[in-house]
């Protein structure tokens, strides 16, 4: 059996009249996350972990934000297209394990949805998919409520 491990970062500046979307679940806020697609952080992290465990860059490479073709992007879509290029190369994935950093909302009602909704696009159970959320302590532009950043580590597996 062989495994590679990948890990990922992603930071989004919060901002009004957007949604706030983590995990591919929308989340009831009064700032959503800015950016070219839809900004979702978690999800962001997740594809650009399997994309270093891929050795294949980050998802920069092949959603630029220059490209208005994304714009508004579903990040859930773009997560199919990364774990289609996981099976393409006969990879699996193990697990995947996460931190979200945010002071608000808190997010502990909202971990079991986004695991779910997580597992059935990689296509693996609930239980695969380790979200934890925490805030930064009031340090820094998470703390100071400018942004959510979200880190992550994916573990693929190939028999």
């Amino acid at each position: 059996m062989s495994i590679r491990i990948g890990n990922g970062y992603d930071i989004h500046r919060l901002g009004p009249d957007r949604p706030l979307i983590l995990g591919g679940i929308t989340i009831p806020h009064t700032l959503g996350l800015l950016g070219h697609s839809d900004a979702d952080v978690l999800t962001h992290a997740i594809m650009d972990a399997m994309l270093g465990a891929l050795g294949l860059g980050d998802i920069g490479r092949y959603f630029p934000p220059s490209d208005p073709k994304w714009k508004g992007a579903d990040s859930l879509e773009l997560l199919d297209q990364i774990y289609q290029m996981v099976q393409q190369r006969g990879w699996t994935i193990g697990n995947v394990d996460t931190v979200v950093v945010a002071e608000r909302p808190k997010l502990k009602p909202h971990i079991a949805p986004m695991q779910q909704c997580l597992a059935k696009r990689l296509a693996v159970a609930a239980d695969q998919i380790g979200i934890k959320a925490t805030t930064n302590e009031k340090l820094g532009p998470t703390g100071r409520e400018e942004g959510i950043a979200a880190y992550a580590v994916v573990l693929l597996v190939q028999e």
